[in-house]
């Protein structure tokens, strides 16, 4: 083979070796608030004036407990005070394409940021539009007010794709209480089926005692759930009487 040969022959694969290196590069931190799969964590990255990225997660385990951390993020780094001076944690942040994804260089120093059924390494979601904790909870606002007023139909237009769309990142509580705000908003629209429909994953619970689910669960979080529980149960029966008619 030709020397002009050989070169022609290299180019094609110098190329393809800067094209990975092209896809493989990590995407750049991005200011923004942040949402974990199922809800349990939160991640707000703000700009400040110094250059750096300033962050605050909050992320919630088993039993209430709980994590809040907050620092600045210099090359992919926040560097906080762990248990001993001379053993700081040391948090890292990855772009990613769908969100940011947190670690710890030693999950055991970071721990002095969390109770002890709580966590905040994982991956944060960049939420759906409409999905962000702020425009959950103005949804939820707006759906009340609209449902007070018996007007039905607008109710349930405005939390319907809500719930639709964003229960990839509710915790479990709020889907809990969606999932019962939709099924009767269902109910008073005339659409007993659709109100059974959406309360099925509620029906189990629903269908044993309150001890049993204070049996199943930690404290606290038996006590979060129950009133979701009862509130399942009595929309069930609505909900059920509705469809036999």
């Amino acid at each position: 083979m030709n020397r002009k040969r050989r070169i022609e022959c290299l180019i094609p694969v110098v190329m393809l070796s800067v094209s990975l290196f092209v896809q493989a590069a990590e995407p750049p931190l991005q200011p923004g608030n942040y949402v974990t799969e199922r809800g349990w964590g939160t991640l707000k990255i703000n700009p400040d004036k110094s250059g750096a990225l300033k962050f605050a997660i909050a992320a919630m385990g088993g039993n209430a407990h709980s994590c809040s951390l907050e620092g600045a993020i210099r090359n992919g780094r926040a560097v906080l005070e762990g248990f001993e001076k001379d053993k700081p944690c040391v948090v890292t942040f990855s772009g990613a394409i769908d969100g940011i994804e947190v670690g710890s260089v030693d999950e055991g120093v970071c721990r002095y940021y969390c109770g002890a059924r709580a966590m905040f390494e994982g991956r944060y979601l960049t939420p759906a539009a409409g999905c962000a904790p702020d425009e959950i909870k103005r949804t939820r606002d707006e759906f009340k007010r609209l449902y007070d007023r018996k007007n039905y139909a607008a109710a349930r237009a405005k939390i319907e794709p809500a719930f639709n769309g964003c229960a990839k990142t509710l915790d479990w509580l709020e889907i809990g209480w969606m999932r019962n705000d939709l099924a009767l908003v269902q109910l008073r629209s005339g659409d007993a089926a659709a109100c059974l429909r959406t309360l099925e994953p509620l029906a189990e619970d629903a269908a044993i005692s309150d001890k049993q689910i204070e049996d199943n669960l930690p404290p606290t979080d038996a006590t979060n759930w129950l009133p979701v529980v009862k509130a399942a149960r009595t929309n069930l029966k609505l909900c059920g009487g509705a469809a036999k008619k």
